[in-house]
């Protein structure tokens, strides 16, 4: 549980580290965090300063990036292991870099330090989720301890043009007959646009809080729901939606794995075979209203094609 507070006004010279800057929702994040007053210095792999994750194991590889930062966001995460010489296992990308990256912040009194993860970390076996998890608890301990004021942000799914799962539910409401595994029609997820999930961290990057906070959107439906909606609101026709058989949905993910650029594969398979929902409060307190509905979804991911 997370200690509430509402949201905090702008503020006007502070400066974030925001490693992840350049992935879907880091982008989204800098953004906004550059709307609000924050000087954003923007971590990637791919940045002028580059910090490659794979490479930042040890505190000491941190403490030069943390000079004159107040804040840190690690906003970095991916859904498997990143293939190639400059890739990284999930086990540094998510635990080994960012514990570093903790305790760094804890030696170098930069104590506001806010770690993106995911709902549905908890009681899953996948990779992604354990090393997820791990890196949170390391956070929480070190808040626990007094030694920051930590804070793990878990959204729901989050939907933007850039998004890899986004574009997997776009695709698929372009088609007029679904066939889909059985957990994409029984569980629940809470979907939240990208910019406006970036708009409540900002404001809880300013705030007291620490603790976990959990971010879900306004409605709880099923995947094969969503994908519907979204082709209701681009003037389709429902869909004819088939039930894949158990062991074709194992089969389509095992394909999905072997190919890196897939959002579809075991992992997601294990993980969209859990409930990943929340109470939408949170999430309306944060972003000081009511979030996007999965119904205006389409016009709010995609602006100029809706």
């Amino acid at each position: 549980m997370s200690n509430s507070h509402p949201p905090s006004p702008p503020p006007t010279d502070q400066t974030v580290l925001l490693c992840g800057a350049q992935g879907f929702i880091g982008q989204a994040l800098a953004a906004q965090l550059r709307l609000q007053g924050f000087h954003v210095i923007a971590a990637s792999r791919s940045a002028q300063n580059a910090i490659n994750y794979a490479a930042m194991r040890h505190t000491s590889d941190w403490l030069p990036h943390l000079q004159n930062v107040q804040m840190v966001i690690n906003a970095v995460g991916s859904l498997r292991s990143q293939p190639g010489a400059g890739g990284a296992n999930l086990e540094t990308l998510h635990h080994i870099a960012p514990q570093a990256l903790f305790d760094a912040c804890a030696q170098a009194g930069v104590r506001r330090v806010l770690q993106l993860s995911a709902l549905g970390v908890e009681g899953n076996d996948t990779d992604y989720a354990r090393t997820k998890r791990a890196a949170d608890a390391h956070l929480l301990r070190l808040t626990a301890q007094g030694l920051l004021d930590g804070l793990v942000v878990r959204p729901s799914i989050v939907m933007g043009a850039r998004g890899a799962s986004t574009q997997l539910f776009l695709n698929l409401a372009r088609l007029p007959v679904l066939v889909l595994p059985a957990v994409m029609r029984e569980r629940l997820i809470q979907p939240v646009v990208a910019s406006e999930l970036a708009e409540a961290m900002a404001r809880l990057l300013l705030s007291p809080t620490t603790g976990v906070v959990e971010l879900g959107g306004p409605v709880q439906l099923t995947m094969a729901a969503m994908i519907a909606s979204l082709r209701q609101q681009a003037g389709h026709a429902a869909p004819v939606t088939i039930t894949l058989p158990r062991f074709a949905s194992l089969a389509s993910a095992r394909l999905g794995d072997a190919f890196a650029a897939s959002p579809w594969c075991s992992a997601s398979l294990e993980l969209a075979s859990h409930d990943n929902s929340c109470d939408p409060a949170s999430m309306a307190h944060w972003l000081g209203r009511t979030p996007t509905s999965p119904a205006q979804m389409l016009a709010a991911i995609l602006p100029v094609s809706s």
